[in-house]
């Protein structure tokens, strides 16, 4: 890391721990007490990606095939998610959701979203505003490397 500025490794650090802050917060607005984390995480990735095997999700999630099964049991109990077979492989089943799935996905992205909006309009001047947007077209660049 020689190579590496001050400043380069500052940023880096910064925003590591300001976006897992961040992402935590956005996390905890929209959570449902009926839905564990984990339910709430895979319940967006089926929103997220249409139809897919458990076995998909599990490897999407990073978590073991067994613990994505008990996930998706859970969530088929709340009547969030289907399970119809694949028609390229009877042996599997593809998971989507119902439509209270996509209600609850799309409920959950709108109170984030508003929580958002109104934290910036709250906290932060126009100009400030307009440094964020700024930075983030700086962080969609990063994010392309």
């Amino acid at each position: 890391m020689d190579d590496i500025s001050g400043s380069a490794a500052r940023a880096a650090r910064e925003l590591r721990v300001v976006f897992s802050r961040l992402r935590r917060r956005i996390r905890e607005v929209a959570r449902d007490t009926d839905l564990t984390p984990s339910q709430e995480s895979a319940l967006t990735l089926v929103g997220k990606h249409g139809a897919a095997t458990a076995s998909a999700l599990a490897s999407a999630e990073g978590v073991r095939p067994q613990s994505m099964a008990a996930t998706l049991a859970a969530l088929d109990q709340h009547g969030l998610i289907r399970r119809a077979p694949d028609p390229d492989d009877g042996r599997r089943q593809l998971v989507t959701l119902t439509d209270a799935g996509r209600a609850r996905v799309a409920g959950n992205r709108q109170a984030r979203e508003e929580w958002l909006a109104r934290a910036f309009q709250d906290r932060f001047t126009e100009d400030e505003r307009r440094t964020v947007l700024k930075a983030l077209t700086l962080m969609e660049r990063l994010s392309q490397q």
